[in-house]
């Protein structure tokens, strides 16, 4: 018994630790690149204004509506952009079941040569074709991912993809106005809080990205302080210009 344990015990091991995270679902991207775009846009749409010497309620308007405007935006952006490519690869997959059902020895063939082509022996490349074949949505779900690189039944969704820019890109975006909301009168607690913010969202991206967490809430605190800077240089020059 003890033997047919340790035999079993590093197969459970395997199986419950070779786990991968979900890298199509279709939010991380828009989530992410919302709440960055969010923290980054409004940060420097906020600094600029400021540079320009306005009051106080001038640059919580212009916080708001920039959050307002920019989650709106990259809600309907997202929405349209993974609607198409959905679009795109349904009428591929299309394409492909016409395939099947008009050539289907055919399209046995050039699974079967994808195989041999991958190192396996051509008379059990053939079988293993024939055998995928017999189903014809398998057989659709194989060519999709052997020939499109996608997976028929994991398909991002439009709707996840919007909501997740939308609530990531407000969030983000409400982090400069907030010190405002909360009655500062000044600028630099708006942009401590948002350079913060951009640091620890560039170190929580590191968690699922196995990235350095260091590495990348830097980078993300450079990008965001370099954007607050040029645009607060320029309203201060625009202001001075204008006045």
């Amino acid at each position: 018994m003890s033997v047919i344990d340790s035999a079993e015990s590093p197969h459970i091991a395997h199986r419950d630790n070779h786990t991968h995270r979900d890298v199509n679902g279709g939010w991380l991207r828009p989530a992410v690149f919302g709440a960055m775009d969010g923290l980054v846009s409004n940060l420097a749409l906020m600094t600029g204004v400021a540079g320009g010497a306005v009051d106080r309620q001038t640059i919580v308007i212009t916080g708001l509506a920039g959050l307002a405007a920019g989650a709106f935006s990259m809600a309907a952006g997202e929405y349209t952009s993974v609607a198409s490519q959905r679009d795109l690869v349904q009428a591929e997959l299309e394409v492909e079941r016409r395939e099947l059902r008009k050539h289907p020895v055919d399209e046995l063939e050039e699974l079967a040569a994808l195989y041999e082509s991958r190192g396996v022996e051509p008379a059990l490349a053939r079988e293993v074709a024939e055998q995928l074949s017999r189903d014809p949505e398998q057989a659709l779900e194989i060519h999709a991912r052997e020939e499109l690189g996608v997976d028929p039944d994991d398909l991002p969704s439009p709707l996840v993809a919007a909501v997740s820019s939308f609530g990531c890109f407000a969030l983000g975006a409400l982090l400069p106005v907030l010190p405002y909301l909360l009655g500062a009168t000044a600028l630099w607690p708006a942009v401590l809080l948002a350079l913060i913010g951009l640091f620890g969202c560039g170190a929580v991206v590191a968690r699922v990205t196995a990235r350095s967490w260091w590495y990348s809430g830097l980078r993300q605190l450079a990008l965001g302080g370099a954007a607050a800077g040029v645009t607060y240089a320029l309203g201060t020059f625009f202001g001075t210009a204008v006045g």
